[in-house]
């Protein structure tokens, strides 16, 4: 582990000396987010994989609701018949969750990064390195006693705050606006019964985005960077992959 983590170190290093003369002091800030940029572009495939399925799926929902009606009375029937469904038309239930479970290394490698007294056997150099007055290796709670909020080091928060409430704020509007267009048939368990804490879980999803927030705050401000970087990349690259699914009323209109 040692090992990888002082790879990584030198990765991150690296991509800092090669963006000093653009950023200066800033570099290795602008290292970590575009380390962030890479890794989503390595994912974005997987991402219109994940846009694809979801949009089948919609167009399945007045399947699947039927074969649910149709086999109420038969749960394991039932499941069968969603599977071979979904295996028909190419369709995997789960295939949203990969691009964010691939994700994840790269967020703990940073924070372990940044959150490391030392890697190997040497002072880790990295912890001392800024975005503006706030370093890399602190966070928030640690800008609030280096001046208080409004300080040279609470300000990058409040930046990085303001920015997460606005993609949050895109976000839960266009979540919104797709499942009042696009209603799901919530997921049932093998009795055929939808799964409890499911109906609650869909109500909070527009919600979700504003979770960051509370990310932002309690990371190392180099994690929070990944973060607040990654999260702006997901929602300009959700907005761009599902910018055919349908506005509410659109159906309606159709129709009539």
């Amino acid at each position: 582990m040692s090992a990888f983590m002082s790879a990584f170190a030198s990765l991150v290093g690296a991509l800092a000396d090669l963006l000093h003369p653009l950023f200066q002091n800033g570099s290795t800030a602008a290292a970590i987010i575009l380390f962030t940029a890479l890794v989503r572009l390595a994912v974005h495939p997987l991402s219109r994989a994940a846009a694809r399925g979801q949009k089948a799926q919609r167009r399945l929902q007045p399947q699947i609701a039927e074969l649910r009606k149709k086999h109420a009375k038969n749960p394991e029937r039932m499941q069968k018949a969603l599977m071979e469904l979904h295996r028909e038309e190419k369709v995997s239930p789960f295939s949203g969750c990969l691009p964010s479970l691939l994700q994840m290394p790269a967020f703990f490698l940073l924070y372990h990064l940044f959150s490391s007294q030392k890697i190997g056997d040497e002072a880790n150099a990295l912890l001392g390195h800024q975005l503006f007055d706030a370093p890399l290796g602190e966070r928030w709670h640690d800008a609030l006693s280096h001046g208080g909020v409004f300080g040279a080091q609470g300000l990058v928060y409040l930046g990085l705050f303001a920015i997460v409430a606005a993609v949050a704020t895109f976000n839960y509007g266009r979540t919104k606006r797709q499942m009042a267009a696009n209603p799901v048939t919530p997921a049932s368990g093998p009795d055929g019964q939808p799964v409890p804490g499911m109906g609650a879980m869909t109500r909070m999803m527009p919600l979700m985005s504003f979770f960051t927030l509370f990310t932002v705050g309690f990371v190392p401000l180099a994690a929070a960077l990944y973060v607040v970087t990654s999260t702006t990349w997901t929602a300009i690259e959700r907005a761009y992959l599902y910018r055919d699914m349908p506005a509410p009323g659109a159906a309606v209109a159709t129709a009539a």
